[in-house]
């Protein structure tokens, strides 16, 4: 089978790794993917956005199947494009991929259908929106309601915060037209929990639970972040909450989506707070997260395309995804200045004996070497029986890679622990 992978970062690499396992698969193309994938896949640089151009080349080199990651090309439909030309597909259509693209509908969806979440307020007037902070409890939830590379959300401490974040968003488009309605929330504290899930509109199978780390910084200080590492399985997620959340949220999301008309067939990402008063919905992503799935898929005994194809054709059974006991850990390593400014083009080393765990996020070939080329570069994976011996793992083998201006959390999983 010849397929191709849409995306460039960990999750894709993951994915990769994971799809390359499966003898049928002949050839990978990854669009346009990075330099640290190219053992794996065969690179083309095609943007994950440009969906004239994978269409295209999907028609051109008769692909099989074509597996679209990212939020982007599937809030802008190139599934349905793939599909028009007779490509099969991993991932929701447009119609469904508003799950994510809109906060306000997914806030609005699940008002409708009495899903847990926090209470909201939707404004597309920046006047309005200042007017409510005013009087709101604080602390406060800012959403840009549109795709903001997971970094269009605000907690704000303070109704100064507040205020600002709504005319950063609103006024200055810190995140362009994403930001010109916002969702204000409810604050909502416990534990938070990731759920990816495999999805063919009507069963619904969660993958093993995750634990994402989104500061830049020890000790949960510093920018909000792509996200800096994860641990699997999160302790937090009790198999009693599971079926609580399967029965109060998991169930009730892709059943409401089938009653709007907008089934939903791909990976459907919860993510969730344990509150005092139960589960609740942060928000909906429409794919893979990242870097969660970096965590999830090592686990996975089960094999990954087989799974997907049964996402794609309506009959994914239960009984076909497999997980293993074992954990995982995933410490991301950035380019110093990330969330914000960094230096790049620095040699990449690493250790023949940790190769196959490192995922590529931001890699380039200059002069044949291998050179950062992005805020996070790596993710350096561990695996263990126990989460305590995954996250020791994981931290034994960053010993072992190198690039200059290089940091990293040094407390992946301490909360979990």
């Amino acid at each position: 089978m010849k397929l191709i992978v849409i995306g460039s970062g960990g999750r894709e690499h993951s994915i990769i790794r994971k799809l390359k396992e499966n003898p049928e698969v002949e050839v990978i193309y990854v669009l346009p993917g990075n330099a640290g994938m190219r053992d794996l896949a065969e690179c083309v640089n095609i943007k994950a956005t440009d969906i004239e151009g994978i269409t295209e080349f999907a028609r051109t080199h008769e692909i099989d199947y074509a597996v679209v990651t990212p939020d982007d090309p599937l809030a802008l439909g190139a599934v349905d494009a793939l599909n028009a030309v007779g490509i099969p597909c991993f991932g929701p259509k447009k119609n469904a991929a508003i799950i994510e693209a809109s906060k306000s509908f997914a806030k609005d969806l699940m008002r409708r259908y009495g899903i847990p979440t926090a209470s909201y307020e939707v404004f597309s007037e920046m006047e309005a929106a200042l007017a409510y902070i005013d009087t709101c409890p604080i602390p406060v939830v800012i959403k840009a309601d549109g795709l903001a590379l997971g970094k269009g959300v605000v907690i704000a401490k303070t109704r100064e915060e507040a205020r600002n974040a709504v005319c950063s968003m609103m006024q200055d488009k810190a995140f362009g037209d994403a930001g010109s309605t916002v969702v204000i929330e409810e604050f909502l504290e416990g534990p938070e929990v990731s759920v990816l899930s495999f999805t063919d509109g009507r069963t619904l199978v969660p993958m093993v639970s995750s634990m994402d780390h989104k500061r830049a910084m020890d000790n949960d200080e510093g920018a909000n972040t792509g996200g800096m590492g994860t641990i699997a399985p999160n302790p937090f997620y009790t198999p009693e909450i599971a079926e609580e959340c399967m029965n109060t949220i998991f169930l009730p999301t892709i059943r409401a989506m089938a009653a709007e008309g907008r089934e939903f067939r791909g990976c459907l990402y919860f993510s969730l707070m344990l509150t005092k008063d139960g589960p609740k919905v942060i928000e909906y992503n429409c794919r893979f997260g990242d870097p969660e799935t970096q965590v999830v898929l090592p686990l996975l005994k089960s094999d990954l395309l087989t799974i997907m194809k049964e996402t794609t054709d309506g009959t994914l059974k239960p009984e076909d995804v497999v997980f293993a006991d074992g954990a995982a850990c995933c410490v991301i390593m950035a380019s110093q200045g990330y969330p914000g400014k960094y230096e790049k083009g620095y040699p990449i080393h690493v250790e023949e004996s940790v190769k196959d765990r490192i995922i590529y996020a931001g890699a380039a070939l200059k002069d044949g070497e291998l050179v950062t080329n992005g805020g996070r570069v790596l993710g350096v994976i561990g695996l263990g029986n126990t989460l305590k011996e995954a996250i020791q793992d994981a931290y034994q083998n960053t010993e072992k890679v190198s690039f200059a201006n290089a940091f990293f959390r040094r407390d992946i999983g301490k909360k979990a622990l």
